[in-house]
């Protein structure tokens, strides 16, 4: 007897069996036309189309609104809303673009260092400390080195500096004398002679020698100051790097002494007493280190020449191993450039147990393990968040002349447009779609040929390249995914898809997008509630044609679209762009003199809410100018001149005047972005 169960889950089962169908339906018919949102498209779509349940690790994920949420640590029931954030924010003014940085996951990220380490340690049964430091040149920000310092105190947390302008802010925000300050870069003599009084500041340089010769400038140094720095040497090591910075390591690195020269230099530091202030021993393998092979190599070859420095009798302390710690932009885990097969405890057994085992052997006491991670510490506390100002696209309805074609080519454009409308509403072999869309684009560069001869007008030329498009688009709603992705169709899909005009500059925010194509996640922050039925890229402010966004990632692999919303009439669409905190700032330059965006720095309290802790005001176009040496009110001062010529000339009244005076100094008190 069939029980009212029985039919209810017969029923569910038949109900989902057609939405299924449904789903399948609407996947072939998929369009490059912007559609309305439906009731089907969920947020497990959203997050399986943005990967973000992967690179988002457990500081971002998507909101039963479908905004982004930020979670500060794991576990945590502290959470926010982004998209809710940033229209508080706008409230205050402060728009867009905007980088927000959250103290939380900064403070999470040096936690989670430094326990990955002591667990390492526990584990290990090491007989010595992990002792960190953050090098500047990843993010100079004041507000940001203060926070590093502050979370990094129960660890004696220091700072790596790469140069004398570098040097001057570590001894400023150093307080804590068991930091240690890591003096790396080119060093003068002005350099050297710092950071060795420095340590009678009650500080801890360590000048770390990089080139040969510095080490006749440090002798010097001691000789005329009476002062004796810590010393540490970097080694050149023979093991290869991975990824981007392979071919920064090895014999032809730019910085580091090859073993010939530290012999040389134990030698130099022997005869000037110097050898028992001989404390570190350095060595680097580039940034964003993406194989843990690749790391052991490197530690198994460094330990073993700590092992013999000591044994020529420098009174070694510390080994630093450097940065090259990855993070996962992908979230794939793999040895990928955009990712890393290892994790963070991974990277801490490894360390300790490589070096563990070669002081082990030799009988030589365990030293202070330094690294040097930036990457991994800093980028995922910051977001940069932008606007988008517009879009362009292909006309969704192409309007096809009825009147009588003046060319062969167009008739033949016309009837493979035909022909492609029969084909496509049937189920016909893939070879013969490709063939006519082949068809096609040669007849299109028939026109373009005979339009340079003089042979076609401007409007047949207008008419045939619509035609061109009307079969691409002929092919694209009615292919599904994986036909449209064939590599003789995918042409169709960049040629259809949408340019999204965003309201930053791709130098000024994230310039390593441009200069060495950097993969940074990129997602809408808000309207996951919707299919992103649109495939785009987007196009900064600036005038250069590498200002562009037009690299996504796609679960390990790099696709040049990325699906988006069709904007709104008349309300914000919010890009984010996640772990921009390493380098972004640091290298951003004044390309068209786009300048600095508001930087807002975020506590997440226990109540999910937020607490605006510091305001870092954009750039006014003045204090842009400035910097080049020009000055605002001379500039103003000159246009008046020209007003005042114009007025003579009765090509400008008074009152036209006036408003352009009064434009010009409203405008440079303004941001260098674009609003509302």
């Amino acid at each position: 007897m069939v029980t009212w169960q029985v039919i209810i889950k017969i029923k569910d089962i038949v109900l989902s069996f057609f939405q299924k169908q449904f789903l399948l339906l609407r996947q072939k018919l998929t369009n490059f036309a912007p559609r309305k949102s439906n009731n089907y498209w969920t947020i497990e779509n959203s997050i399986a189309t943005y990967n973000i349940d992967k690179w988002g690790d457990k500081y971002f994920s998507i909101n039963s609104k479908g905004n982004i949420s930020v979670t500060p640590e794991k576990n945590s029931a502290k959470k926010i809303d982004l998209f809710k954030l940033v229209k508080e924010l706008k409230s205050r003014e402060i728009n867009t673009p905007l980088i927000i940085r959250f103290n939380d996951i900064l403070k999470d990220r040096i936690t989670e260092l430094h326990e990955a380490f002591s667990k390492a340690i526990e584990t290990y049964e090491y007989q010595n400390i992990y002792q960190g430091v953050f090098p500047v040149k990843c993010n100079q920000q004041k507000n940001v080195l203060e926070k590093i310092l502050e979370f990094g105190s129960p660890w004696n947390f220091g700072l790596e500096v790469g140069s004398k302008s570098e040097l001057l802010i570590g001894l400023a925000l150093l307080q804590n004398q068991n930091s240690l300050l890591i003096c790396n870069g080119y060093k003068d003599k002005k350099y050297i002679e710092v950071a060795t009084l420095a340590r009678k500041l009650g500080k801890k340089p360590i000048i770390v020698i990089e080139q040969k010769d510095e080490v006749k400038r440090i002798i010097k140094a001691v000789q005329n100051l009476k002062a004796t720095p810590l010393i540490g040497i970097r080694a050149k090591l023979s093991s290869k790097s991975s990824g981007r910075w392979s071919k920064s390591v090895g014999d032809n690195s730019k910085f580091g002494l090859s073993i010939p020269e530290i012999m040389s230099t134990i030698k130099e530091l022997k005869k000037a007493n110097l050898i028992n202030e001989m404390k570190l021993l350095h060595f680097h393998l580039g940034s964003q280190i993406s194989d843990i092979a690749v790391i052991k190599d490197a530690l198994q070859e460094a330990s073993q020449i700590y092992v013999e420095l000591c044994k020529l009798g420098a009174p070694m302390e510390y080994i630093d191993v450097g940065g090259g710690l990855g993070i996962d932009f992908d979230g794939t885990k793999t040895s990928s450039s955009t990712s890393t097969n290892y994790s963070l405890q991974n990277y801490a057994n490894d360390v300790i147990a490589t070096i563990k085992d070669s002081c082990q052997l030799n009988n030589i006491e365990h030293p202070t393990i330094v690294s040097e991670s930036g990457r991994a510490i800093i980028s995922h506390c910051s977001v940069l968040i932008f606007n988008v100002l517009g879009t362009s696209q292909i006309s969704s309805q192409i309007k096809i002349s009825n009147k009588k074609p003046q060319s062969l080519i167009i008739a033949n454009l016309i009837e493979t447009l035909n022909q492609l409308k029969i084909l496509t509403k049937k189920k016909v072999n893939l070879s013969e779609i490709i063939e006519l869309w082949n068809d096609a684009k040669k007849f299109k560069e028939d026109c373009l040929v005979a339009f340079r001869l003089g042979f076609l007008n401007l409007e047949e030329r207008a008419h045939a390249e619509e035609l061109t498009w009307s079969c691409a688009k002929e092919i694209a709603y009615n292919l599904n995914n994986d036909e449209i992705t064939h590599p003789d169709l995918y042409e169709i899909t960049e040629t259809l898809a949408s340019t999204y005009y965003a309201n930053l500059s791709i130098f000024k925010s994230i310039p390593d997008s441009w200069a060495i194509n950097q993969i940074f996640p990129t997602i809408p922050i808000h309207r996951h509630l919707e299919e992103p039925f649109c495939k785009g890229n987007f196009a900064d402010l600036t005038c250069d044609s590498d200002g562009k966004l037009n690299s996504f990632i796609d679960n390990g692999k790099i696709k040049s679209l990325l699906n988006l919303h069709k904007p709104e009439p008349n309300k914000d669409y919010l890009i984010g762009i996640f772990m921009t905190g390493a380098y972004q700032e640091a290298l951003g330059n004044f390309h068209n003199l786009f300048g600095n965006t508001n930087v807002i720095h975020i506590d997440i309290t226990q109540d999910n809410s937020y607490k605006v802790k510091n305001i870092i005001k954009e750039d006014s176009k003045a204090e842009i100018l400035q910097l080049l040496d020009y000055d605002s009110d001379s500039l103003v001062e000159s246009i008046r001149i020209n007003t005042e010529s114009a007025i003579d000339q009765k090509q400008l009244t008074i009152e036209e005047a006036r408003k352009l005076i009064d434009q010009i100094e409203i405008s440079l008190r303004n941001s260098s972005y674009l609003s509302e």
